[in-house]
């Protein structure tokens, strides 16, 4: 592309860039971690898989999130991959809500390290923070999987079209 070509294209606006992203469907998940002050957690759409060699996951959390610094501070954080059933939850622990008020809605267990596993979880992932990048409003957690925990449903909790939808096994 010349340079003319270049300076003809115009920037993506933060509008277009999330109609954009409102047509990938992504999981919906709670990442909780414990910190000085307790436990904390919040919702997250954007977790990703990394590598499998070693095992590594991706989070992407905004810079504002109260839940960041404990799990700056912790060094250790649960991905829990929710249900159908656990629309609720997703909407507990995305509001700015008292974090103890956040954790009411499920059944959680400590993990190894102590951050807390929704016991009828998907699938959850306790892992350790390998690297941190700052990106924009954003920082990205690379996360190590120490241990996964899969569960027994068969339907997961997407985000799609700025709505919650149900994707099921088989159909």
């Amino acid at each position: 592309m010349d340079q003319m070509s270049k300076s003809m294209i115009d920037p993506v606006t933060q509008f277009d860039f999330r109609n954009g992203m409102a047509s990938l469907a992504a999981a919906v998940h709670v990442v909780t971690t414990v910190g000085p002050d307790g436990r904390s957690g919040f919702t997250a759409s954007a977790v990703c898989s990394v590598t499998d060699t070693p095992p590594t996951l991706l989070v992407c959390v905004n810079q504002k999130t109260s839940s960041l610094a404990a799990i700056l501070d912790s060094r250790h954080l649960c991905i829990n991959t929710l249900t159908p059933h656990h629309e609720a939850l997703s909407r507990q622990f995305g509001a700015k809500i008292p974090m103890e008020e956040r954790f009411a809605g499920g059944s959680w267990s400590p993990g190894m390290h102590d951050a807390p596993v929704l016991v009828d979880a998907l699938v959850s992932f306790e892992c350790s923070l390998q690297s941190v990048q700052e990106i924009g409003t954003h920082t990205v957690l690379f996360c190590n999987v120490l241990k996964v925990n899969p569960g027994e449903a068969s339907e997961a909790l997407v985000y799609f079209g700025r709505a919650y939808r149900t994707i099921s096994v088989g159909g």
